[in-house]
């Protein structure tokens, strides 16, 4: 039988959730936001609880910038200085995207965004520029 996980929320990890909180409430969408907490109670924390290693290994991407590159590299020095044998891994849900690490026994909750946070808002942008 395997070992039972603790699961930890970071700080970023809260503060990512009053921003989606936010996010949704402009989106006039506040009923998601609790949709969300109970996903992330009932399924996403007990499915990672019991398979820790079913979300997709966010290092093993293909690099193809200098940059990210590096940004990797970075990433895994941090990882190795919290602990060895981390992983740095992506759940992706329905609307959002979660990053966690698993340290041995602890899953830690590092990141989550909504997918439509996670792109541009042209139109806000355009109205601040009628010239565009």
């Amino acid at each position: 039988m395997s070992k039972k996980l603790t699961v930890k929320f970071t700080a970023n990890f809260e503060r990512n959730l009053e921003a989606v909180e936010a996010f949704l409430d402009v989106a006039q969408a506040p009923q998601a936001f609790d949709a969300l907490l109970t996903e992330l109670a009932d399924k996403v924390i007990p499915n990672l609880e019991r398979f820790p290693g079913l979300g997709r290994l966010f290092l093993d991407r293909t690099l193809r910038s200098v940059e990210v590159s590096n940004g990797v590299e970075e990433l895994r020095r941090k990882l190795d200085r919290i602990g060895q044998g981390g992983e740095l891994r992506e759940y992706v849900m329905s609307h959002y995207l979660v990053l966690y690490a698993r340290f041995d026994t602890t899953l830690y909750f590092l990141s989550i965004k909504h997918h439509r946070q996670l792109s541009f808002d042209f139109d806000s942008l355009w109205a601040q520029d009628k010239d565009v």
